[in-house]
Protein backbone atom coordinates (compact mmCIF):
# COMPACT_ATOMS: atom_id res chain seq x y z
CA UNK A 1 0.00 0.00 0.00
CA UNK A 2 1.54 3.34 -1.05
CA UNK A 3 2.33 5.70 1.80
CA UNK A 4 1.59 8.98 0.07
CA UNK A 5 1.44 12.29 1.95
CA UNK A 6 1.24 15.82 0.62
CA UNK A 7 3.85 18.00 2.34
CA UNK A 8 5.01 21.59 2.04
CA UNK A 9 7.90 23.92 2.77
CA UNK A 10 6.34 27.17 3.99
CA UNK A 11 8.86 29.83 2.96
CA UNK A 12 8.53 33.20 4.71
CA UNK A 13 9.78 36.42 3.15
CA UNK A 14 11.25 39.52 4.77
CA UNK A 15 10.45 40.21 8.41
CA UNK A 16 11.89 43.47 9.69
CA UNK A 17 13.02 44.37 13.17
CA UNK A 18 9.98 46.66 13.36
CA UNK A 19 7.42 44.28 11.83
CA UNK A 20 4.50 43.88 14.26
CA UNK A 21 4.00 40.34 15.57
CA UNK A 22 0.36 40.44 14.45
CA UNK A 23 1.44 41.03 10.86
CA UNK A 24 3.80 38.05 10.94
CA UNK A 25 1.14 35.78 12.43
CA UNK A 26 -1.36 36.82 9.77
CA UNK A 27 1.10 35.82 7.06
CA UNK A 28 1.86 32.48 8.71
CA UNK A 29 -1.82 31.69 9.12
CA UNK A 30 -2.39 32.51 5.46
CA UNK A 31 0.28 29.97 4.52
CA UNK A 32 -1.37 27.31 6.70
CA UNK A 33 -4.72 28.06 5.09
CA UNK A 34 -3.18 27.75 1.63
CA UNK A 35 -1.67 24.44 2.70
CA UNK A 36 -5.03 23.11 3.85
CA UNK A 37 -6.68 24.21 0.61
CA UNK A 38 -4.14 22.12 -1.32
CA UNK A 39 -4.53 19.04 0.86
CA UNK A 40 -1.18 19.42 2.61
CA UNK A 41 -0.86 17.39 5.81
CA UNK A 42 2.56 18.66 6.97
CA UNK A 43 3.93 22.19 6.57
CA UNK A 44 7.50 23.01 7.62
CA UNK A 45 8.23 26.62 8.58
CA UNK A 46 11.63 28.34 8.95
CA UNK A 47 13.97 28.95 11.86
CA UNK A 48 12.90 31.71 14.33
CA UNK A 49 9.78 32.21 12.24
CA UNK A 50 7.82 34.54 14.51
CA UNK A 51 10.42 37.35 14.43
CA UNK A 52 13.20 38.75 12.32
CA UNK A 53 16.48 36.83 12.55
CA UNK A 54 17.66 38.75 15.59
CA UNK A 55 21.10 37.08 16.09
CA UNK A 56 22.41 39.34 13.33
CA UNK A 57 22.05 42.31 15.70
CA UNK A 58 24.01 43.26 18.79
CA UNK A 59 21.18 43.83 21.30
CA UNK A 60 22.49 44.98 24.71
CA UNK A 61 19.00 45.91 25.93
CA UNK A 62 17.52 42.89 27.72
CA UNK A 63 14.01 44.31 27.45
CA UNK A 64 14.21 44.29 23.67
CA UNK A 65 16.07 40.98 23.53
CA UNK A 66 13.38 39.22 25.55
CA UNK A 67 10.74 40.13 22.95
CA UNK A 68 12.35 37.71 20.50
CA UNK A 69 11.79 34.72 22.79
CA UNK A 70 8.72 32.71 23.80
CA UNK A 71 8.59 31.82 27.50
CA UNK A 72 8.03 28.11 28.17
CA UNK A 73 7.96 27.02 31.79
CA UNK A 74 5.95 24.62 33.93
CA UNK A 75 3.48 27.41 34.62
CA UNK A 76 3.14 28.74 31.06
CA UNK A 77 2.84 25.34 29.42
CA UNK A 78 4.05 24.49 25.90
CA UNK A 79 4.61 26.96 23.08
CA UNK A 80 1.18 26.11 21.65
CA UNK A 81 -0.41 27.95 24.58
CA UNK A 82 1.86 30.99 24.37
CA UNK A 83 -0.07 34.25 24.34
CA UNK A 84 1.94 35.64 21.43
CA UNK A 85 1.56 32.65 19.10
CA UNK A 86 -1.44 30.57 20.21
CA UNK A 87 -3.59 31.86 17.36
CA UNK A 88 -1.24 30.26 14.82
CA UNK A 89 -1.30 26.82 16.42
CA UNK A 90 -5.05 26.99 16.96
CA UNK A 91 -5.62 27.69 13.28
CA UNK A 92 -3.34 24.83 12.20
CA UNK A 93 -5.33 22.47 14.40
CA UNK A 94 -8.65 23.74 13.06
CA UNK A 95 -7.39 22.97 9.57
CA UNK A 96 -5.83 19.61 10.50
CA UNK A 97 -2.33 20.52 9.31
CA UNK A 98 0.76 19.27 11.15
CA UNK A 99 3.37 22.02 11.47
CA UNK A 100 7.01 22.28 12.35
CA UNK A 101 8.06 25.80 13.25
CA UNK A 102 11.17 27.43 14.73
CA UNK A 103 11.37 30.08 17.45
CA UNK A 104 13.49 31.46 20.29
CA UNK A 105 12.70 29.45 23.43
CA UNK A 106 13.16 30.85 26.95
CA UNK A 107 12.81 28.20 29.66
CA UNK A 108 13.42 30.66 32.47
CA UNK A 109 16.77 28.94 33.03
CA UNK A 110 18.20 29.12 29.54
CA UNK A 111 17.49 30.20 25.97
CA UNK A 112 17.57 27.97 22.91
CA UNK A 113 17.07 28.07 19.16
CA UNK A 114 14.17 25.64 19.01
CA UNK A 115 11.71 23.94 16.67
CA UNK A 116 8.57 22.02 17.57
CA UNK A 117 6.50 19.55 15.59
CA UNK A 118 2.81 19.95 16.41
CA UNK A 119 -0.03 17.57 15.54
CA UNK A 120 -2.77 19.01 13.37
CA UNK A 121 -5.22 16.53 14.83
CA UNK A 122 -4.71 17.13 18.57
CA UNK A 123 -2.66 20.32 18.80
CA UNK A 124 -0.09 18.45 20.90
CA UNK A 125 3.66 18.96 20.62
CA UNK A 126 4.88 15.62 19.26
CA UNK A 127 8.54 16.56 19.49
CA UNK A 128 10.86 19.42 20.35
CA UNK A 129 14.35 19.95 18.93
CA UNK A 130 16.99 22.45 20.02
CA UNK A 131 19.69 23.53 17.59
CA UNK A 132 22.94 21.73 18.36
CA UNK A 133 25.49 23.39 16.08
CA UNK A 134 25.41 27.11 16.88
CA UNK A 135 27.43 29.20 14.39
CA UNK A 136 29.07 32.57 14.80
CA UNK A 137 30.58 34.38 17.77
CA UNK A 138 29.70 35.60 21.24
CA UNK A 139 30.97 39.13 20.56
CA UNK A 140 29.95 41.37 17.63
CA UNK A 141 32.39 42.12 14.83
CA UNK A 142 31.76 45.80 15.48
CA UNK A 143 28.99 48.08 16.73
CA UNK A 144 28.02 49.45 13.32
CA UNK A 145 24.23 48.85 13.13
CA UNK A 146 24.60 48.00 9.43
CA UNK A 147 26.96 45.10 10.11
CA UNK A 148 25.54 41.61 9.74
CA UNK A 149 26.71 39.76 12.82
CA UNK A 150 26.08 36.14 13.74
CA UNK A 151 25.59 36.09 17.52
CA UNK A 152 23.82 32.79 18.10
CA UNK A 153 26.54 31.75 20.55
CA UNK A 154 25.72 34.87 22.54
CA UNK A 155 21.95 34.50 22.64
CA UNK A 156 21.44 30.72 22.72
CA UNK A 157 22.72 27.72 24.61
CA UNK A 158 23.69 24.68 22.51
CA UNK A 159 20.82 22.26 22.08
CA UNK A 160 20.65 19.54 24.73
CA UNK A 161 17.89 17.26 23.44
CA UNK A 162 20.00 15.30 20.97
CA UNK A 163 18.93 13.94 17.60
CA UNK A 164 15.86 11.93 18.52
CA UNK A 165 13.50 10.74 15.81
CA UNK A 166 9.80 10.32 16.52
CA UNK A 167 6.65 8.92 14.97
CA UNK A 168 4.21 11.43 13.51
CA UNK A 169 1.20 9.47 14.75
CA UNK A 170 -1.06 12.24 13.47
CA UNK A 171 -0.21 11.12 9.92
CA UNK A 172 -0.61 7.37 10.49
CA UNK A 173 -3.80 7.02 8.46
CA UNK A 174 -2.49 9.16 5.60
CA UNK A 175 0.72 7.09 5.54
CA UNK A 176 -0.98 3.76 4.97
CA UNK A 177 -1.29 2.77 8.62
CA UNK A 178 2.38 3.22 9.52
CA UNK A 179 3.27 6.50 11.23
CA UNK A 180 6.04 8.39 9.40
CA UNK A 181 9.40 8.53 11.16
CA UNK A 182 10.46 12.17 11.40
CA UNK A 183 13.69 13.99 12.24
CA UNK A 184 14.38 17.67 12.92
CA UNK A 185 17.33 19.96 12.21
CA UNK A 186 17.76 23.73 12.28
CA UNK A 187 19.84 25.70 9.77
CA UNK A 188 23.56 25.14 10.50
CA UNK A 189 22.82 21.62 11.73
CA UNK A 190 22.22 20.61 8.11
CA UNK A 191 25.91 21.16 7.36
CA UNK A 192 27.02 18.51 9.84
CA UNK A 193 26.87 14.88 8.74
CA UNK A 194 26.77 13.60 12.31
CA UNK A 195 23.20 14.70 12.95
CA UNK A 196 21.92 13.27 9.69
CA UNK A 197 23.50 9.90 10.39
CA UNK A 198 22.04 9.81 13.90
CA UNK A 199 18.64 10.17 12.28
CA UNK A 200 19.45 7.72 9.51
CA UNK A 201 20.21 5.11 12.16
CA UNK A 202 16.67 5.59 13.47
CA UNK A 203 15.08 5.02 10.08
CA UNK A 204 13.94 8.60 9.51
CA UNK A 205 11.76 9.02 6.43
CA UNK A 206 11.08 12.78 6.57
CA UNK A 207 13.65 15.35 7.67
CA UNK A 208 12.25 18.77 8.59
CA UNK A 209 14.70 21.67 8.52
CA UNK A 210 14.01 25.40 8.79
CA UNK A 211 16.73 27.97 8.23
CA UNK A 212 17.78 31.63 8.04
CA UNK A 213 20.89 31.79 5.87
CA UNK A 214 22.57 35.12 5.19
CA UNK A 215 23.11 35.79 1.49
CA UNK A 216 25.72 38.50 1.91
CA UNK A 217 27.95 38.92 4.95
CA UNK A 218 31.56 39.80 4.10
CA UNK A 219 32.69 39.60 7.72
CA UNK A 220 31.29 36.09 8.05
CA UNK A 221 32.32 34.29 4.86
CA UNK A 222 32.42 36.69 1.93
CA UNK A 223 29.91 37.99 -0.53
CA UNK A 224 29.13 35.38 -3.19
CA UNK A 225 25.38 34.85 -2.85
CA UNK A 226 25.22 32.16 -5.54
CA UNK A 227 27.68 29.95 -3.65
CA UNK A 228 25.73 30.35 -0.41
CA UNK A 229 22.53 29.14 -2.04
CA UNK A 230 24.34 26.38 -3.91
CA UNK A 231 25.64 24.97 -0.63
CA UNK A 232 22.11 24.87 0.82
CA UNK A 233 21.06 22.70 -2.11
CA UNK A 234 24.06 20.41 -1.84
CA UNK A 235 23.61 19.85 1.89
CA UNK A 236 20.00 18.75 1.57
CA UNK A 237 20.48 16.67 -1.56
CA UNK A 238 23.58 14.79 -0.42
CA UNK A 239 22.36 13.94 3.06
CA UNK A 240 18.86 12.98 1.92
CA UNK A 241 20.50 10.54 -0.49
CA UNK A 242 23.04 9.03 1.90
CA UNK A 243 20.36 8.49 4.55
CA UNK A 244 17.53 7.47 2.20
CA UNK A 245 14.99 10.02 3.38
CA UNK A 246 12.85 12.87 2.13
CA UNK A 247 13.98 16.32 3.23
CA UNK A 248 11.83 19.44 3.55
CA UNK A 249 13.84 22.64 3.94
CA UNK A 250 12.12 25.96 4.58
CA UNK A 251 13.78 29.36 4.29
CA UNK A 252 13.29 32.76 5.86
CA UNK A 253 14.18 34.77 2.80
CA UNK A 254 14.03 38.26 1.37
CA UNK A 255 15.85 41.39 2.57
CA UNK A 256 15.21 42.20 6.23
CA UNK A 257 15.28 45.90 7.14
CA UNK A 258 16.07 46.56 3.46
CA UNK A 259 19.64 45.75 4.43
CA UNK A 260 20.13 42.07 5.33
CA UNK A 261 19.47 39.61 2.46
CA UNK A 262 18.63 35.98 3.18
CA UNK A 263 18.73 33.19 0.62
CA UNK A 264 15.51 31.51 -0.53
CA UNK A 265 15.72 27.98 -1.95
CA UNK A 266 13.03 26.23 0.09
CA UNK A 267 12.67 22.74 -1.35
CA UNK A 268 11.53 19.16 -1.05
CA UNK A 269 14.18 16.55 -1.83
CA UNK A 270 13.55 12.84 -2.41
CA UNK A 271 15.61 9.87 -1.09
CA UNK A 272 17.64 9.78 -4.29
CA UNK A 273 18.79 13.35 -3.69
CA UNK A 274 16.59 14.88 -6.38
CA UNK A 275 14.72 18.15 -5.89
CA UNK A 276 11.04 17.44 -6.53
CA UNK A 277 9.76 20.94 -5.74
CA UNK A 278 11.42 24.27 -4.91
CA UNK A 279 10.60 27.92 -4.35
CA UNK A 280 10.54 30.37 -7.23
CA UNK A 281 10.41 33.63 -5.24
CA UNK A 282 12.03 35.31 -2.24
CA UNK A 283 8.71 36.00 -0.54
CA UNK A 284 6.03 34.07 1.30
CA UNK A 285 5.53 30.92 -0.74
CA UNK A 286 4.21 27.40 -0.28
CA UNK A 287 6.31 24.70 -1.95
CA UNK A 288 4.16 21.57 -2.25
CA UNK A 289 4.77 17.96 -3.28
CA UNK A 290 3.15 14.60 -2.73
CA UNK A 291 5.71 12.12 -1.43
CA UNK A 292 5.53 8.33 -1.19
CA UNK A 293 7.46 7.23 1.89
CA UNK A 294 7.95 3.76 0.41
CA UNK A 295 10.52 5.39 -1.88
CA UNK A 296 12.85 5.41 1.13
CA UNK A 297 13.02 1.61 1.08
CA UNK A 298 15.24 1.31 -1.99
CA UNK A 299 18.16 3.04 -0.31
CA UNK A 300 17.50 1.77 3.21
CA UNK A 301 17.43 -1.86 2.06
CA UNK A 302 20.27 -1.75 -0.47
CA UNK A 303 23.00 0.85 -0.98
CA UNK A 304 22.53 2.44 2.45
CA UNK A 305 21.49 -0.62 4.41
CA UNK A 306 23.25 0.67 7.52
CA UNK A 307 22.97 -2.54 9.52
CA UNK A 308 24.54 -4.54 6.72
CA UNK A 309 27.26 -2.26 5.39
CA UNK A 310 28.47 0.03 8.19
CA UNK A 311 31.83 -0.73 9.84
CA UNK A 312 31.38 0.77 13.29
CA UNK A 313 34.70 -0.64 14.50
CA UNK A 314 36.41 1.79 12.12
CA UNK A 315 34.67 4.97 13.26
CA UNK A 316 36.24 5.59 16.68
CA UNK A 317 37.80 8.85 15.57
CA UNK A 318 34.37 10.39 14.95
CA UNK A 319 33.59 10.48 18.66
CA UNK A 320 37.07 10.50 20.15
CA UNK A 321 38.39 13.61 18.38
CA UNK A 322 36.90 17.02 19.11
CA UNK A 323 38.84 18.72 16.32
CA UNK A 324 41.31 18.16 13.51
CA UNK A 325 44.48 16.22 14.32
CA UNK A 326 46.69 15.84 11.22
CA UNK A 327 49.14 12.94 11.00
CA UNK A 328 52.70 13.83 12.06
CA UNK A 329 55.35 14.71 9.53
CA UNK A 330 57.59 11.70 8.79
Amino acid sequence: MPRRIKVAAAQVGAVHRTTPRADVLARLIKLVEQAAEQGVKLAVFPETTFTTFFPRYYIPDETELSTYFELETASTGPITRGTNVKVFFDRARELGVDVQIGYGEDTGEGRYNTAVYVSGKTGEVLNKYRKVHLPGTTEPFDLDPNTTNQLEKRYFLPGNLGFNAFRAVSLKAEAGGSSPIVGQLICNDRRWAEGWRCYGLQGVEIMCCGYNTTAYAPKLWGGDQSITREKAYEEAMAHAYTNSMFCITSARSGVDDDLHPLIPGSMIVDPEGHIVAESTTEGDELVVAEVDLDECLQGKESTFNLGKHRRVEMYDRLVEEGGVRPPPEP
